[in-house]
């Protein structure tokens, strides 16, 4: 090994934030990484507490080096915990989501309409036979949709895959290979530096060889006077058609703690 590569192997150097941006940190006590190294068990099962289980877990950690389980016998739901408790809690008129986007469109959505637009996605999901454990895989542009998206996912127990939506067809299709996708939520098209991603065209080509895709749903974002799709029939919904119309209200599916709730494929360079 080369001088070079073994000194690069090594570093001292600490790099300290602002002090305005440690000011206006939430959790500014330094104690807090003492308590962490001295009972790290205790101090998360203090964490895990401030979030609402619906059942309690027996173990904060089973540990059998390398394999841990942490909350064994809890039981909760990440999209309750993100949007209805705070709907709950008298929050609800509250803002959640703050976006812009191409070309210049700005969108705010309350908790409580969060909640709304969440579980009008969950009972489309239910509605095409999405099932707890099955993968949605979300090809979608940055839009407020597919946070409501991941979070529908989360509500009925459908671990979600995002792909980046400037992945190519190839990339896109191993993806859904590998998860066993049962369905994709995507877009006519999105917006990038004022150029149009035909993000279903891209769709399309992917599941010529995506067999455990059996539905498609299609959000508007662009329409027809920017971009042509193809609705292959029995396969593809339009979001208007099958989101829009869905009742507002939908229960969350209790999880167990070690449940998984969403895939993350690398690029191969992250």
């Amino acid at each position: 090994m080369s001088e070079t590569i073994a000194a690069l192997l090594k570093e001292g150097r600490h790099f300290p934030p602002p002090e305005e941006f440690v000011a206006q940190a939430n959790v500014s006590d330094p104690s807090v990484y003492d308590r962490a190294n001295r009972d790290p068990v205790g101090f998360w099962s203090e964490w895990a507490n401030r979030l609402d289980w619906f059942e309690p877990w027996q173990n904060a950690l089973e540990w059998e080096p390398p394999y841990a389980k942490w909350f064994t016998g809890g039981k909760l739901n990440a999209c309750y915990n993100c949007v209805d408790r705070h709907v709950l809690n008298g929050k609800g008129d509250r803002v959640a989501l703050i976006w812009e986007g191409e070309p210049g469109e700005v969108v705010s959505w309350t908790y409580a309409e969060l909640q709304a637009k969440v579980c009008q996605i969950a009972n489309a999901l239910k509605q095409i036979g999405v099932k707890k454990g099955e993968i949605v895989c979300l090809y979608m542009p940055m839009v407020p949709e597919i946070v409501a998206a991941m979070l529908a996912c989360a509500r009925i127990g459908a671990p979600h895959s995002v792909v980046f939506a400037g992945f190519s067809a190839d990339s896109l299709r191993d993806r859904i290979n590998d998860a066993k996708a049962v369905a994709v939520l995507t877009a006519d098209g999105g917006w990038r530096r004022g150029k149009v991603l035909p993000l279903k065209q891209v769709v399309d080509e992917a599941l010529a060889e995506t067999p455990s895709v059996r539905n498609v749903i299609v959000l508007e974002r662009l329409g027809e006077e920017h971009l042509t799709v193809e609705y292959k029939e029995g396969r593809d919904l339009r979001w208007s058609e099958i989101v829009d119309r869905q009742p507002t209200e939908c229960p969350c599916e209790p999880m167990d703690s070690e449940d998984l709730l969403f895939t993350l494929y690398t690029s191969g360079s992250t």
